[in-house]
């Protein structure tokens, strides 16, 4: 059996379904099935509008978002979803404050379900600084299969790291 570190603290029932189906090599057919192509934001620009528009449905009063990207250099490891950061500078005599959004790149080709989840994820960030129960409350309202969408990340990401991509 494999070390699955996308899916540790996930019941040990559903690890070994997932390590059948890499042994069967039908991972990337589950996927496939339930996603059948990647999503078309490919573009900072793209991207940027996506994720505003997601935003000014559920999240009007939130502070504006200054950037949005995609980011080559997070480690999908330890920053699976993406990155929210918050910067607050002095500029004369006022505060001036951004929030970034920054999704890793490996995600680019990804499914529009788990781009989604990424930045409803980041977008939770704005209210919700810690990952609480109200901050995944927040989630599930922006997206209410939030966490089954989080599993099936981590099932692509385990794709990826085992068999490579599976969309060209």
């Amino acid at each position: 059996m494999q070390t699955l570190k996308y899916l540790q603290g996930y019941p040990a029932h559903l690890t070994e379904q997932v390590n059948q189906l890499i042994a069967k090599e039908q991972l990337a057919g589950l996927l496939l099935k339930k996603y059948p192509k990647p999503h078309t934001v490919t573009t900072e620009k793209a991207l940027y509008d996506y994720v505003v528009d997601i935003k000014n449905q559920y999240l009007k009063k939130s502070a504006p978002i200054s950037k949005v990207a995609f980011d080559n250099k997070i480690n999908v490891i330890h920053h699976a979803l993406g990155l929210h950061t918050f910067v607050s500078r002095v500029q004369g005599g006022k505060l001036k404050a951004k929030h970034e959004i920054r999704v890793a790149a490996i995600f680019k080709s990804a499914p529009e379900a788990f781009l989604r989840m990424i930045v409803v994820h980041e977008l939770a960030h704005l209210r919700e600084k810690e990952h609480n129960k109200a901050f995944y409350q927040l989630c599930c309202h922006m997206e209410p299969n939030y966490h089954q969408l989080e599993f099936d990340m981590r099932l692509y990401l385990t794709q990826l790291d085992t068999f490579g991509p599976i969309y060209s």
